[in-house]
């Protein structure tokens, strides 16, 4: 097991760890809760017990029990969260796993108040790989855990992992009524990645009324298998492209879904995959070091662009992203821009070369130094 850079709360509050399947939560939670009460919602016995009797939970729990409570998927049983709200006053103390918020949030459910906090896993970063970090295996497939502890075949455990959310997440929970039309959205919408989400053009290519496109959205959002990222607006002094940008949370479910033929080019499919792994990366140093950084694009409705701003407490940092081996003066013209209008921006160019260039005011770095290193350049060290 690969050490991971989110670490327990020092506090003894219950809190939530939300992340996709397959990010490593389970394993994290046992590692460092050995002594734990564990319960998996993806028992079907358990499962069907508690569904019919959520009250019965503190049977289960031993009277004199006073270490930590986990409930694995806890969104499947939404309404299980009134007990657990009312256990926490008779001080047990819950750490509550889950792969989607979806439920959660349509069904209204008792979010503890206050009384739990929040936190994110994430599949794995360069930094936690370290020395194991393999770039062309990244870009390849991507970094889930199995893909890097035990998967002989990485190819057949992404197809399998679409497979489950299929049909556990979306097919049994009834989240869509048309897992047909839903499977081939997942499918068009690969080629909206790293780019600008125009729901009327999808919805005229995959044949479906707008209003369920973005519904569709929304749903993987929910089920933490993809983003939006809302474009950079402060202080804003140019017309700009206001449509969010859309990423599937990772590189290899990406290029699992993204359909190959005749028509698709190389070059189509390969072109957001590094903008993908870079941007995974910083999602997940930002949510496991608790950097509060919010992000964003920059685009102009003239074309000028910076793949990723970041705003936050630790700073403002712009981030481009080019797989060129060498750079024009043009690979750098949406970063010059961007700093003309925020001075107080850090300005990054990520591209396939081997050495740190300094241009202006624009710091260019290779990609596995930058990924490798990537808490210092954003502004904190490990913890």
């Amino acid at each position: 097991m690969y050490q991971r850079l989110l670490k327990p709360p020092e506090s003894a509050q219950s809190y939530f760890l939300f992340g996709p399947r397959g990010s490593g939560k389970t394993i994290w939670v046992k590692s460092f809760y050995p002594n734990a009460l564990y319960f998996d919602l993806l028992q079907s016995g358990l499962y069907n017990d508690l569904l019919a009797r959520p009250e019965q939970l503190e049977q289960l729990i031993p009277p004199a029990f006073d270490d930590w409570i986990v409930i694995d998927e806890i969104q499947r049983i939404p309404q299980l969260l009134n007990e657990v709200h009312r256990l926490i006053e008779k001080n047990k103390r819950f750490i509550l796993t889950g792969s989607s918020a979806r439920s959660l949030r349509r069904q209204g459910a008792n979010l503890l108040g206050g009384r739990a906090r929040m936190e994110k896993m994430h599949p794995l970063t360069a930094v936690e790989l370290g020395g194991a970090f393999d770039l062309a295996k990244a870009v390849q497939y991507g970094l889930m855990p199995v893909i890097w502890s035990r998967a002989d075949d990485p190819k057949q455990y992404l197809d399998g992992y679409i497979e489950v959310y299929l049909q556990q997440e979306v097919a049994q929970e009834g989240i869509v009524r048309q897992l047909g039309d839903f499977a081939r959205f997942l499918k068009i919408a690969t080629l909206s990645q790293g780019q600008p989400i125009y729901i009327s053009n999808i919805s005229r290519e995959v044949a479906l009324p707008r209003d369920r496109i973005s519904g569709y959205f929304q749903i993987v959002e929910d089920l933490l298998i993809a983003i939006q990222i809302p474009p950079f607006t402060r202080r804003a002094q140019r017309r700009l492209v206001m449509h969010p940008k859309f990423y599937f949370f990772d590189v290899g479910l990406y290029r699992a879904l993204r359909p190959k033929g005749p028509l698709d080019t190389h070059e189509e499919i390969d072109g957001p995959v590094l903008e993908t792994l870079v941007l995974q990366n910083i999602r997940a140093i930002n949510d496991s070091l608790h950097l509060e950084y919010e992000i964003y694009f920059w685009r102009t409705a003239n074309g000028l662009e910076v793949d990723f701003i970041l705003y936050g407490p630790n700073g403002l940092h712009a981030i481009e992203i080019k797989r060129s081996r060498s750079l024009s003066r043009k690979d750098l013209n949406g970063l010059r821009a961007f700093k003309e209008e925020y001075p107080e921006a850090s300005c990054w160019i990520v591209y396939g070369g081997e050495e740190k260039q300094y241009l202006d005011a624009i710091t260019a770095i290779p990609f596995v130094e930058f990924l490798s290193s990537l808490p210092l350049w954003i502004g904190s060290p490990i913890r």
